[in-house]
């Protein structure tokens, strides 16, 4: 992520860059990245400690002023210490980008205390004046593509990445889903594979299992397609359309079952009158990877 946002800061003069952007770190520089930022852009580089309250808040007061935006990082596990600060940077507006590494489960070498699996906690405004997106890339090439679409928005935008690297999805033909052509649009849903029995919603960590699972039972012969949900907490009704009329939906994610995509979605599909078997897979333990890669699992569901 950060090697694109350096691409952005390039563009601009030294004083445009320095009146319009600010990134906050939480001593966590070398482990999410920002590391390339201050190596780069120093002046405009904050070295903080381990607070990120304290530091989303700044980042926020920085933020408040429409032309500016702010660049928060930590670890996802840390976002939950900065849901309240989240509500009141939303009651001034406040743009700020934040980038929550070490989300998911994926290959993660730390302790569990640092799975990130309550991302969704991000997403609690009020429809009066939400604009806080969530977004969860694929892979390494749509990360490319999400951070300059989003860079400048509105209000609170976070990106979630994994800690381990995640193999490039690719399409039926065996090229690059999100490389050379594809333009990632906030909001819209990416059909990885079609299918006329049933569907899976995945993304992040979540989606190459996935796409595992479906191809091995599409050479079974069962007509499965999968859709990657990027952008969590936007509904595509075009989506809902494609995938609601089938006879199944299966979301597959690596967050927290409880709390993540998986206990709204079924009710996304009520409100616009589509009602096709429905089930979720989440995380669901300390030390939990998605059940997702198991095309007999999958076939009990469907």
């Amino acid at each position: 992520m950060e090697v694109q946002v350096c691409k952005i800061l390039a563009a601009m003069s030294p004083e445009e860059r320095k009146s319009k952007v600010m990134c906050i770190d939480s001593d966590l520089e070398g482990s999410t990245g920002l590391k390339v930022i201050h190596q780069q852009f120093p002046d405009i580089f904050v070295q903080s400690g381990i607070m990120e309250r304290g530091n989303f808040q700044a980042a926020a007061g920085f933020g408040m002023d429409k032309s500016k935006q702010a660049i928060f990082s930590t670890f996802a596990a840390f976002l939950e210490m900065c849901v309240s600060e989240m509500t009141m940077a939303r009651l001034n507006h406040s743009n700020v980008l934040c980038h929550f590494s070490h989300s998911g489960v994926d290959d993660m070498a730390d302790n569990s205390c640092h799975y990130g699996l309550n991302n969704f906690f991000a997403d609690n405004g009020l429809d009066e004046h939400e604009t806080t997106r969530l977004y969860f890339p694929a892979d390494y090439h749509q990360l490319l593509k999400v951070v300059p679409a989003v860079f400048w928005d509105h209000g609170i935008r976070c990106i979630f990445t994994t800690r381990s690297k995640l193999p490039a999805i690719q399409d039926e033909q065996g090229k690059e889903m999100f490389g050379e052509g594809y333009t990632f649009v906030p909001g819209k849903d990416d059909v990885i594979r079609r299918g006329t029995k049933g569907y899976i919603v995945s993304y992040g960590d979540s989606l190459y299992r996935s796409l595992d699972a479906v191809e091995r039972l599409r050479a079974e012969g069962v007509d499965v397609g999968l859709i990657n949900k990027c952008t969590l907490n936007v509904v595509d009704d075009e989506c809902m359309q494609l995938i609601g009329k089938t006879g199944f939906v299966l979301v597959v994610e690596p967050l927290n079952r409880k709390t993540g995509l998986g206990v709204r979605f079924g009710t996304w599909l009520l409100e616009r009158g589509l009602a096709p078997k429905y089930g979720y897979i989440g995380s669901t333990r300390e030390v939990s990877l998605v059940a997702a890669s198991s095309s007999s699992a999958l076939l009990r569901l469907t």
